[in-house]
């Protein structure tokens, strides 16, 4: 006899079919979207809404924690939602009469980018980025420690790694590490930096909060809109031009 995984009985229609409906309903709300941009709506390019808004794509170079070009970055742009590039926006124009900006890493990850991620994790004889990004880290431990996962909420469109950066000169403020340096020192209470990287890092999680982000514990440089448009869809289109 097969199981009736519903948890209704089919001769009461009325209740199975509102029962099948729920079900249906929740695994909706993890779908997963491919496609392209312009077939997501909601999400906008973000140089398109701010130019004053410093990029580095490192996923769209060698120059990551992988060593090679990430999947689905096939061009140097950064998606983001609507909603979370109108935050940044207004994050930049309290920092600008200050002479500081924003430089952002990374926000809309695709799927195929965090799938990338999970086989470069599980292929321990690659350690060529080790020295400068994991130098503490066994990459065995990449999981358990929690700096690799199979979902990401940047996958949702709403999640943003940035830093300060001198308008004038474009050099980054000194946070104490460098972005996506896997290490308890990137922790945001890390006390094992100097006061004056615990201010930098304070002023950029103080600024993000007051515009509705909030921080992740582990690292310095993520946060995520508490009013994410998209909080359990996982999109999978390109980051393309």
């Amino acid at each position: 006899m097969r199981e009736n995984t519903t948890g209704a009985s089919p001769r009461h229609p009325g209740r199975f079919f509102r029962a099948l409906v729920a079900v249906v309903s929740a695994l909706m709300t993890l779908t997963m979207v491919s496609g392209s941009a312009a077939q997501a709506p909601g999400f906008v390019d973000l140089t398109a809404v701010d130019a004053s808004i410093s990029l580095e794509v490192r996923y769209h170079s060698v120059d990551n924690f992988v060593g090679t070009v990430i999947d689905g970055y096939e061009a140097d742009r950064i998606f983001i939602t609507l909603e979370a590039a109108q935050a940044l926006i207004a994050v930049q124009a309290q920092l600008q009469p200050f002479g500081l900006g924003l430089k952002v890493f990374d926000a809309y990850r695709p799927q195929q980018a965090v799938d990338h991620f999970v086989r470069w994790a599980r292929d321990l004889d690659d350690q060529r980025q080790k020295s400068r990004y994991y130098p503490e880290v066994d990459k065995a431990n990449l999981f358990s420690e929690g700096y690799i996962a199979s979902r990401s909420g940047h996958s949702r469109g709403s999640t943003v790694d940035l830093t300060l950066v001198d308008l004038a000169s474009r050099q980054e403020l000194d946070m104490g590490t460098s972005w996506d340096y896997f290490d308890p020192l990137s922790w945001p209470v890390s006390r094992e930096i100097s006061p004056q990287q615990r201010a930098n890092r304070l002023l950029l999680r103080q600024l993000m909060l007051e515009n509705g982000f909030l921080p992740y514990e582990a690292e310095w440089w993520h946060f995520t809109l508490a009013d994410e448009p998209f909080p359990q869809t996982y999109f999978d289109f390109p980051v393309a031009d």
